[in-house]
């Protein structure tokens, strides 16, 4: 088989596809021949000798390892495989995966699961209530572009979208924003009762400024760099972090309900997974490449 690795740290350009044994289901495990890999911006940053290639993937099941209950070969799935996962067969935890339902392709599973995730725990992180006003920054990414459809299927009146170019902001209104600003104008918009952050680190402070007094940010982004904590003593507001692998890890039952949750969307019509683009295997670096230039409108995957 092919898979994607690389070999000393570095950009989309130390990619590389190598020929690679196909591996065997342990314990617990399943065997994907992978048809879908969502590319997120989170896998770039990990690009280094000591981290391996995690990915959301979307396959059919052909081989069923020891104590495995629920699955067997020919179904579909998706789900997280957190190594190597840039190829054409995976290794996947049966505890991570989600069996596909009829109608929903491999590329729209790989583009509604983690990333819908991330955005429906986030939205649930904040707590928001009927009528408020929400933030979504990185709108038009992978996840921000869910986040924005989610605000407003749980009762958000206004959703305010921040995206990184003037050239994203129609992508973001047809989503279903009121109100689309670069980061540079959020001072201009309507304060928000609660804030969707995809950015971090520095990108906060921008965050926190488009809030109410009294404010709450949840953010998932992994941005570099610090703020300062003024604007959030002076208003009130708060601040939580928040990661879906922390929250499969430490409530399972709430970690299924949720991918219970955005498959009822998707199904009812009320969640609509964008993917930017596909790209061939052999084309990861390129995939890469998009993400970390910010061009993307919804989801970059690969198809192998």
């Amino acid at each position: 088989m092919r898979r994607v690795q690389y070999e000393h740290s570095g950009g989309p350009e130390v990619l590389e596809v190598v020929a690679a044994e196909v591996p065997a289901p342990g314990a617990g495990e399943l065997l994907v021949r992978v048809e879908a890999i969502g590319v997120t911006l989170s896998a770039i940053r990990r690009i280094s000798v000591a981290q391996q290639l995690r990915a959301e993937v979307a396959g059919e099941v052909v081989a069923v390892g020891d104590g495995v209950d629920g699955y067997s070969e020919g179904y579909r799935v998706v789900g997280l495989c957190t190594s190597d996962a840039y190829a054409e067969y995976v290794v996947l935890a049966a505890d991570q995966a989600s069996a596909i339902p009829d109608g929903a392709s491999a590329v729209d599973a790989v583009a509604l699961m983690r990333s819908g995730l991330v955005a429906l725990g986030a939205l649930d992180t904040a707590a928001p209530r009927e009528g408020e006003t929400a933030l979504v920054t990185a709108a038009a990414g992978g996840v921000g572009h869910l986040a924005v459809q989610l605000a407003r299927v749980r009762g958000a009146s206004w959703v305010t979208a921040a995206v990184s170019a003037e050239a994203k902001a129609d992508f973001v209104r047809e989503l279903g924003a009121d109100e689309v600003f670069t980061y540079d104008q959020l001072h201009c918009g309507k304060q928000a009762d609660y804030a969707l952050d995809g950015v971090g680190g520095s990108g906060l402070a921008e965050t926190l400024g488009g809030l109410a007094e009294g404010g709450r940010a949840v953010t998932y982004g992994t941005g570099a760099g610090l703020i300062d904590t003024e604007d959030l003593l002076a208003g009130g507001k708060t601040l939580t972090g928040f990661r879906i692998g922390r929250l499969a890890q430490r409530d399972a039952a709430r970690y299924e309900d949720l991918r219970q949750e955005v498959w009822q969307y998707y199904a009812s019509g009320l969640l609509h997974p964008v993917v930017h683009a596909e790209f061939a295997l052999d084309d990861a670096a390129a995939a890469h490449a998009v993400i970390e230039q910010r061009e993307n409108l919804g989801k970059v995957v690969l198809v192998p």
